[in-house]
């Protein structure tokens, strides 16, 4: 048993919906099918997400809101004539939309309404035409599936409880069809993910059936050793771990949402990246363990930019009992996550992403000050434009030299390394640069584990 979830590159518009139906059919263990909003079409177009957060800053600034529903409404009304639908839907969908906008007054709440429409929409869409041309297909909200969040608006986290219920999808007569990217609160509201969460949908929905390979469908056939953006013809990965893919994930690799692996690592669920566009090549697969070779200890390159770090310097640091703890309930105090904590004798530093400050709407001198007024440091160092690159491998703690490979080349190409972390694991080495050199030196590193 399979559970499909296709992107929004897949379901753009009728022709693409038209090959995500044609694999559907084909394929008589696809059970479930999770949905995205439908993506862009050519370049300069705009994602149907997109265009209901236009909708939404439109109503709730004030401003006139019938171009911008039009502009929502003639996406689908384009996909619904193109695929020979009943055209009433569109009205349905124009009502929905009014609804919201005329009844939820909260603002948080009537964003994430709007915004799970567009996942919302398109599975009417595709299970009416599946059902037209043969394949019996439902129509399944998340609330009517089971899936049951905190009630965080935007940051939406499943509950537990939500097992039980989705288990009873497993054996269905017709193939359902779910919307991606929300779920409701034990209230009835609509609560949606963090964006790109039809990742996350897909995994819950996997896990909850206990199927044997839960598939994600995108524009791409794999996952590559580093960003075809970034390093010229890449290799392909054909298998590799959750662990791999969560570290890749975290640091840049944006085909697969990162908070997406729990739900499927917990049933140890394997997760095949498939590409809509050319379904017959078998993409690759991510599994609990593998084969490690030893000769290849290095599975993927990434990068991320974005990043700040603080560094306390104090004489003595390490003899003071409770520093660091001190150090990290100031951060939580202010509601700031961080992302590393290197470590010296004398100095800590603490690295976080700088859109951090943004989300918790902190002043970093409001964080200065606290560390200087309970720790008295004799300094503290603020870097900004920092980025992180992270060598990804499970083969990494079998392999000799490493660690020696990454620094000799990023030393011979003049990158400055300003901090180096590797988990105890072994699974990862993280390189913390300047953010002007971040591409040079994904390009250096490739070159030494890969092409050499």
């Amino acid at each position: 048993m399979k559970v499909a979830k296709f992107g929004g590159s897949s379901l753009s518009n009728a022709q693409q919906i038209k090959k995500v139906s044609a694999i559907i059919q084909n394929d008589g263990d696809i059970r479930i099918v999770v949905v995205s909003a439908p993506g862009t079409r050519f370049d300069d177009d705009i994602k149907v997400t997109d265009l209901l957060i236009d909708l939404y800053n439109s109503k709730s600034q004030g401003d006139a809101i019938e171009a911008p529903l039009q502009r929502v409404l003639e996406r689908y009304q384009a996909i619904i004539v193109d695929l020979d639908l009943d055209e009433s839907l569109v009205a349905k969908f124009d009502q929905t939309l009014r609804t919201y906008m005329d009844t939820i007054e909260d603002p948080d709440r009537l964003s994430d309404a709007l915004k799970a429409s567009g996942e919302d929409f398109n599975a009417q869409v595709i299970s009416q035409y599946l059902t037209s041309i043969g394949t019996p297909a439902r129509y399944v909200s998340p609330k009517e599936a089971g899936i049951m969040v905190s009630d965080e608006p935007g940051n939406a986290r499943l509950l537990p409880e939500s097992y039980d219920n989705i288990y009873k999808l497993r054996n269905q007569d017709e193939v359902l069809i779910v919307p991606g990217f929300f779920g409701y609160s034990k209230d009835g509201d609509i609560v949606t993910f963090s964006r790109g969460g039809s990742d996350i949908s897909g995994a819950i929905l996997a896990s909850g059936v206990k199927a044997d390979v839960y598939e994600n469908y995108t524009d791409v056939s794999y996952i590559y050793s580093a960003h075809p953006g970034v390093v010229h013809q890449p290799g392909p990965v054909y298998e590799l771990t959750y662990k791999e893919m969560r570290e890749l994930a975290y640091s840049g690799f944006v085909i697969f949402h990162d908070e997406a692996l729990e739900p499927v690592y917990k049933h140890q669920i394997p997760v095949m990246i498939r590409n809509t566009n050319l379904p017959d090549i078998e993409g690759t697969m991510i599994v609990a363990q593998r084969e490690v070779d030893p000769n290849k200890p290095v599975t993927g390159i990434a990068g991320d930019d974005g990043f700040l770090s603080v560094t306390i310097e104090k004489y003595l640091l390490n003899r003071e009992v409770g520093f660091t703890r001190r150090l990290l309930q100031i951060f939580e105090d202010f509601g700031v996550s961080i992302e590393h904590v290197p470590t010296g004798i004398d100095n800590i530093s603490v690295i976080l992403r700088e859109r951090q400050l943004e989300l918790c709407q902190v002043e970093l001198d409001d964080i200065l000050s606290k560390i200087s007024e309970v720790l008295q440091p004799e300094e503290i160092i603020v870097e900004e434009n920092l980025s992180l690159i992270m060598v990804v491998g499970e083969g990494m703690h079998e392999g000799v030299g490493v660690l020696n490979t990454a620094t000799e080349a990023l030393s011979q190409s003049g990158i400055n390394i300003r901090m180096i972390n590797q988990g105890a694991s072994e699974t990862s080495m993280a390189f913390t640069i300047n953010s002007s050199k971040e591409v040079k030196a994904l390009n250096t590193l490739y070159d030494a584990y890969f092409r050499s």
